[in-house]
Formats: C-alpha cells, structure tokens, sequence
C-alpha cells in the first residue's frame, strides 16, 4: 500500500501463517526498482516482506517513454498495473527518500528520519543528470524526471506567450536523451538547435557516417546542430532570461531555453558515506567504479553480504549504462538469486532503437567492429541521408552488430540474430540500396527476440501454443495478451513489429484466422471498415468511432477513415471536422517540403498544356519567386510557398482555368504519356487522348496509396506505363492493359490483366479495377503488394474484373460513376469559402505576419532554394519571396 508506515526498528513482519518472513528493502523506485517488485511479486511473495522506498510522489513509471510526458502533461507513464501495490507483502513508500546505510546494524535510514531494518538490501538508486560546470548552469533545465520534462513543457509555454515568437530551445548535448528533448521541444512549437561536442550526433552508439547521415536528416527536419565544439558559458540578461550561449569558439548561439542533456551519473552516495564511515580506505565496505557506481559481482552482488545493486547504479565490467534492458535482468537475477536460483549477468545489450522526429535510428551488437577480423558490408547515401552497415566474422556468415539511420527496417529482424549465423548473406539485409524486403527469417527458439525483457522466440511461441503459463492450457491469440503474458514489446516497444509477425505466423500454422485489425482503437480491417461505412453510408468520424471504435482514434485510425469517407463522398475533405484526421499535407492541400514551405502542382492532365498556360505559370512563379521543375508525371512543380501564399497563388491558378494536381493526397497524381499517334510516326493509337480521358475521370479519386498512370502508343512504352499502378500500352487493335506496377523502394512491373480492349471496354475495366482495390487494400498498401497478397494473385484480379466472378462489377462501375459526377475541384471549393481560408495562416493570432525564419539563397542555375543551416547561422543575404532571382548569362562575369 503506497505511503504504509514502516515496521518499528526491531519488529520482524510475519506472513499469512504467522512466520516470521525475510524483510527486503529496495533503495529507488525507478524502473529497476519496480521490475525487481514485479519479480518478486511473480515468484511468490510468501515467506516475503518488500518495501520500495522512492523519493518522487509517483508510482514507478517508464523514463524510456519520457519524451512523450514532455509534449503531453496528461500521459500516464506508470509502469505495471497500480494493483499490484495492493499485495499485502509489497510496500511502496513514495516520497521517502535513502540517506544513510548502516550495513553493521542491516538499517537504511530516510531524510524523514525513518529507520528501516532489512535481511536483503536492494539499490536501486539509478542516477543523475550529469550538469555542466560553466557559468549559468543554474539556468539550464535538465531531461531526467517527469518533474523535470512537465518544466520544460511549462517553460516553452510561457516564453512563447511573453515572447510573442517561437522560442529558440537550446540542447547540449547530441547522444539520446540530448535528441529525444530536442525532438520534443520541436513538437512544443519552439525551434530546435543542439550542441554537440563531439563531431557527430549519438557518437556512442554510431560511427562516423552514420552520425553524419543523422545529422543530414534532422537538419533537413529543421533543426540546427552545431557538432564538434563545447559552450563555455549560458547568458542571461539583467533579469535572469537566458539570452544565449556562449562556444568554446567565441561564437555565441542565441537561446531563450537551455536543455542539459550530457549524459548521467550513478547516484552511488550510500555507499561512498558507508566507506567514509567504516574507516581508512583500505578497509572501504564497497568497491566503487573509477567513473562512480558500486562494483557487482555477476550475481549482481556488492562485496557485503546481503547488499545487492541493480539499474543505473551498478558498475559492471568497469561499465555503468542507463538502459532498461540491463537493469530489468539485473533485478530479475536478484529476485532470482534470492529465491535459491544462480542465475548470471551476461554483460550490457547496448542494443538501441529510437525514431526522431520520423528519423529511424538503430544500432547494437558490435557497432563499430571491434572484434578481430570483423567485416563491415556498408551502404551510405548522403543524398537521402541514409546509413546502414552490417558487422559480420570475416567470412560474413556469423552477426556481430549493426548501424542503420534513415531506413532502419532491417533492426527488427538482424537484433535477435546477434552471434548467430545469418540466413541469407548480408548483403541482403541493406534494403536501403533497393534489394527488396528483409528476407523472411524463422527465428530459432533461443534467440532473444525482446532484449529487454529477455525473452525468447521459443517462450513467444510456447505462450501462443499453449503453454500454460498464462491462464491453463489457453493458447494467446491476441498481441496485447501476448505482451501482457510474455511482457515482450513492454518497454521501448522496437519488438513488436517480429512480435506481431512471430504471433501471426504460428497462429496460421496452427489454423487460427489472424486478426487484420486495423489499430488498437478499431476491431474491424480497413476492408470490413470501409463496407460496414458504405453499407450504413456513415458519413463522420464521430459516427464511425460511436459504432465500431473505442477511445480517440490515433495516427492510423483517424486519417484512415478520413481517406474512407473521402473515397465514397465527395464532400470537402476538410469540413465538418474531417480537418484535423488528415496527415499534414492533406490539411495543407500542398506538400509541405523540407524547410516549412509548400509546393503547389496544378494538374496538365497527360502532360499536355496549352502556350498560354505555361505562361500563367511562368508568371506566378515568377510573382511568388518560386522555385519551378518538371516532374517525372509530366507536370510543373512549384516550390517555396509560405503556406498563407497557397490561397493567393491557387486563385490565379483557378482564375487561369487550372485545378488541384493533388500531388498531396492518397489519391490519382498523374497520368503520363507519349506523344502517341497525333505526331509520332511510331505511334498506333492516340495515347494523349486517352491519357487525357483517364486522368479527368479519375482525378481526386482516393485511395489506399498514391495512384499513378501511363500511357504508351506503341510497343516502346516511351510513357513507363508498366511501371505504374495502371498502364495502357496501345496495339494495332486497341489497348493492352497492364495492372500492379510501382516505382518506389521495392519496384515492380506490372502484369498483363486483358488484351486488345476497346476505348469503353478498357475503361470499365480500370473503374473495376480501382474501386476493387480501394475496397479490399490495406492502408497506405500499394496496388503491387495488395495483388501479391491476394489469395490467387493477378488471375484472381483478373476474374473478378474481367469475368465478374464476384459478381460485383455493376456496383463497382457505379461507385466510379457517382465519384466522376460529384468531382470537385479542392483548391476552387476552398477559395470560395473564406471560412475554409482561415486554415491558410502561418500564424492564428497573427493571420497577416509571415514566417521570418524561411529564408531562400540564389542557387547556381538560376533559380532560389532553402538556405542551409551553415548559410542561415553566417547571415547570407536571403531571397525575399516574391523577389525576382538573378540569372547568370553565359558569360560569367555579366548577371
């Protein structure tokens, strides 16, 4: 019971029977504390009694998860189920926090003066946010405890209103934590910029190229690192607000916060009063680590009997690491070892995973090829900023570790394989440089699926088959059940995407039908949501979660069913609530780039544009200053808009007789084409009108994925029409129509569905088709992958819509008639609302202030783009949007 008062001094506590039970005492309440309770608790607690004393008000929460409490004050990071506590043999004591040890007497005493006798002593103290000893330290904030992170949350707040501007936050440091808070200060709305004084961000866990492709990354995300230097001093002004930083350089960084993020320190203060009280040095109780923390044998015992250490605290190997997986197997060694068992510390899974800011980051094992011999199979692309190695022995059979930034798919699939011979060769895993999806890996039954839970593969499948060790015989069908049992995928959560495939697997060989669930908040698969809403034509997101749904939706449910609601009704996208479901570039209706702006792409269906249209485009580009390219679906893309620019620019556009090329949604982008029989002496059939046809009947079409066409007029495809979803390749006797094709990182060709169609038969054949797919797709599922998925694959797809085997291609034709009679422009309906352009602001309280911190350089072609950091930090001269850009002559000194 949390806050129980303590036993008297020379009481000894009895069990249900009466006997006298061994008093253990824990010394923190972190998450090393709170998993040796729940060990304790899960052996059996007779003959037991435990009290955890910790010094914070909380119950024992999740400090992995601490990022989340710094962009939402309300989240609740308790660990376990509070229930728990209410066990008569565990006491949780909040706010009370250890002093003093007297191993002598076996007492702990507390700052409130309570002295605690104990048979066993746990230390579970952890550590403390290293701080920085240069002037104005007192004026940083630190990233440790939920008080700490709720701090910088209010801080942000208040320096935004009294500011009037978004805050400039500071993190020293560029390892995790320094990362985590700045990704979280950047959600807060301030602008992030980090300090790293090593060359390269999260040096510990990444090599040099990997750092630097993450530095590439989130730099582009926009924030600004300034790496390979150390701040001599926080400036404040007279009344005390941090004002900037000052570099070892002489550079000073301008800051309204300041976030200390430089790693931590044990927190080992009971020992070293213990050593200062038992005498001269040489007859210390403890032996303490050069860098602090107490030094434990492999049973995770100190040099006094009866006094163990787990977490933060402990020093092993010379080593003290500030990771959950190493501190949930220290204590479930000491419960271990108290219940009679001998179980061992192998060693620190320095194993990390992390998403900042959508950036993937992973690293474990022998990341940087220590080990004699080691091969490293690398792939590095500057360009898109990704980074992945594989550390293999020197024959690149056996795992030694890996690095992955950018595309960190491989992770969950090479981690459990560590020291284990890979399945396929390594060069196979590096997705990133286009070798498909990691290979399918059955993983054997002792390899250490959840790292830090410590459970393996075989302890998954035993819960899903039956093992009995959840409740009877009952095998567990269910991902949270299967969490709950095997507590795998419970704490930093990178585990569960092979959880769930190790789950799905052994259910189907077992007969089970899988669960196709579409999240955690909706029961039904996209499929059986998107029937049930056009079968009781439910038309919001409130009705949809009021019938089938739970909780408030989430980041897959919500702008799932806004792109569901959107396939069957041409309303507004934005209205009537269905705003605030959309991904950013749908609420946008532009693509937001990389630096905060927005690109507007109006459609030139197949390609084909008029003089006088290329010169209203030339003119707005010009006007606005925008940075202009041809894309490869034949259209002109205009880049650098401020997002309250889209209105002015659109209404042009719209005035000029354009629409929406919706380059931002799910939905059709483009349809591209030869020149076809009109010009080309080649060509058999006119491929631009069709072109044309096509891309008017099916603009604004949503969809599970992106859609794009081609059109070819002859047999040299000049339009890549079977690289797209749909493509149409002309004959001497009409169309061959070819479906399934994708560009992207696992490229496909797509296949033949019916030969020489006629103009009306190949059109009712692609109405099938899409609709079809839209139905029965996965969320964010390309047309490739859904046929390949399909039970019988293109001759599947081929039978239900070339012969109709479903009997369903009236209803199919029809749904795409009602979308090509209800089509609305977007960009036109929204500027006849003004209303529905009020979403158009850079800022809400100030609609008609722009964003200063967008700046544009000249680039050497003629044309503007982005400033970089580098140029932004030296002051080059922007270009103003709407400032004409000077172009270079052919002759190099004229402009």
């Amino acid at each position: 019971m949390t806050g129980q008062t303590a036993s008297p001094e020379n009481a000894s506590p009895t069990d249900a029977s009466g006997q006298n039970s061994r008093r253990v005492v824990v010394a923190g309440g972190g998450p090393a504390a709170h998993r040796f309770a729940e060990a304790m608790h899960a052996r059996g607690l007779d003959g037991w009694q435990v009290t955890v004393l910790t010094e914070e008000a909380h119950l024992p929460y999740d400090r992995v998860a601490l990022s989340r409490a710094l962009t939402d004050a309300d989240v609740d990071l308790t660990l376990g189920t509070a229930s728990m506590w209410d066990h008569s043999a565990l006491n949780l004591v909040t706010g009370e926090r250890v002093t003093g040890l007297d191993a002598a007497a076996k007492t702990v005493q507390t700052a409130a003066g309570t002295v605690y006798p104990y048979d066993e002593l746990v230390v579970a103290t952890g550590s403390d946010a290293a701080r920085l000893p240069i002037p104005g330290a007192e004026l940083t904030h630190v990233y440790r405890t939920l008080e700490d992170v709720r701090a910088i949350n209010q801080a942000i707040a208040a320096l935004t209103e009294k500011l009037g501007r978004k805050v400039n936050a500071v993190t020293i440091g560029g390892g995790l934590l320094g990362l985590e808070s700045a990704a979280g200060t950047e959600q807060l709305g301030a602008t992030p910029i980090v300090i790293n004084g090593s060359p390269w961000l999260m040096n510990t866990q990444l090599d040099e190229g990997a750092g630097q492709a993450l530095g590439r990354l989130i730099e582009a995300k926009g924030f600004t690192v300034h790496g390979g230097v150390f701040p001599s001093e926080v400036l404040a002004d007279d009344d005390g607000q941090v004002t900037g930083v000052l570099m070892a350089d002489g550079r000073i960084i301008d800051a309204d916060l300041v976030i200390v993020a430089i790693g931590v320190k044990p927190r080992d203060e009971l020992f070293r009063a213990a050593n200062e009280s038992s005498g001269p040095a040489g007859d210390q109780l403890f032996e303490l680590g050069p860098r602090g923390g107490v030094v434990i044998s492999d049973g995770c015992a100190t040099q006094v009997p009866g006094i163990w250490a787990i977490g933060e605290v402990a020093n092993f190997g010379g080593m003290c690491l500030g990771l959950v997986a190493p501190a949930n197997t220290m204590a479930e060694i000491v419960a271990d070892r108290l219940h009679g068992g001998a179980a061992t510390f192998p060693g620190f899974d320095t194993a990390t995973k992390l998403k900042l800011s959508g950036v993937d980051v992973a690293s474990f094992g022998d990341a940087f090829a220590r080990t004699e011999h080691a091969l490293e199979i690398v792939y590095a692309d500057p360009a898109r900023g990704v980074y992945q190695k594989i550390v293999t022995t020197d024959d690149a059979k056996t795992l030694l570790g890996g690095i992955f930034v950018g595309d960190a798919a491989p992770y969950t699939s090479l981690r459990p394989l560590l020291g284990r011979e890979l399945p396929a060769e390594p060069g196979a895993y590096l997705t990133a440089a286009g070798g498909g999806d990691v290979p399918d890996t059955e993983l054997p039954d002792d390899a250490i699926l959840c790292s830090c839970n410590n459970v393996t593969a075989g302890s998954i499948r035993d819960a899903v088959n039956g093992c009995g060790a959840c409740d009877g015989n009952a095998p567990v069908q269910e991902l949270g059940e299967l969490k709950g049992c095997t507590r795998a995928g419970t704490s930093c959560g990178s585990c569960v995407p092979m959880l769930k495939k190790l789950l799905e697997t052994e259910l189907t060989k077992s007969g089970v039908e899988v669960s196709k669930a579409l999240c955690e908040h909706i029961e039904l698969s996209r499929q059986e949501l998107f029937e049930t809403i056009r079968v009781l034509e439910l038309d919001s997101f409130e009705q949809v979660m009021a019938r089938y749904g739970t909780g408030d939706g989430c980041d897959i449910c919500k702008p799932t069913i806004a792109n569901i609601l959107a396939s069957q009704n041409s309303a507004y996208v934005l209205d009537a609530g269905r705003g605030t479901l959309q991904d950013t570039n749908d609420r946008a209706l532009a693509n937001m780039q990389k630096d905060g702006t927005y690109s507007v792409v109006p459609r030139i269906a197949g390609g084909e544009i008029t003089p006088k249209k290329l010169g209203v485009i030339a003119a707005v580009a010009e006007k606005y200053g925008l940075y202009t390219k041809i894309t490869g679906g034949q259209r002109i893309d205009m880049f650098g808009a401020r997002l309250e620019q889209l209105p002015e620019i659109w209404k042009e556009l719209v005035d000029a007789g354009f629409e929406s090329g919706q380059a931002y949604g799910k939905s059709l982008r483009t349809v591209k084409s030869c020149v076809g029989s009109t010009w080309c002496r080649f060509g058999v059939q006119d491929s631009v009108a069709m072109a044309i046809a096509l891309e008017l009947r099916y603009r604004g079409l949503r969809s599970p994925h992106k859609l794009k066409m081609g059109v070819s007029g002859c047999a040299r495809e000049c339009a890549e029409a079977r690289g797209k979803d749909v493509g149409v390749i002309a004959t001497a006797d009409g169309w061959n129509l070819y479906v399934g094709g994708n560009g992207g990182a696992t490229p496909a060709h797509a296949q033949l569905l019916a030969k020489d169609l006629d103009d009306e038969t190949l059109i009712r054949y692609i109405d099938r088709y899409f609709m079809y797919y839209i139905r029965t797709a996965d969320r964010l599922q390309r047309t490739a992958r859904w046929q390949e998925e399909l039970d019988g694959g293109i001759k599947h797809v081929a039978d239900v819509v070339v012969h109709d085997s479903l009997g369903i291609a009236a209803d199919l034709e029809a749904a795409m008639a009602k979308h090509v009679d209800t089509y609305v422009d977007e960009w036109a309906d929204t500027l006849k609302d003004p209303e529905r352009l009020r979403r158009f602001r850079s800022f809400v309280n100030a609609p008609d202030q722009r964003d200063d911190s967008i700046n544009f350089v000249p680039d050497e072609r003629g044309q503007m783009r982005p400033a970089t950091a580098e140029e932004k930090a030296a002051g080059r001269q922007p270009v103003l949007i709407g400032a004409s850009i000077p172009v270079r002559s052919s002759n190099e000194n004229e402009v």
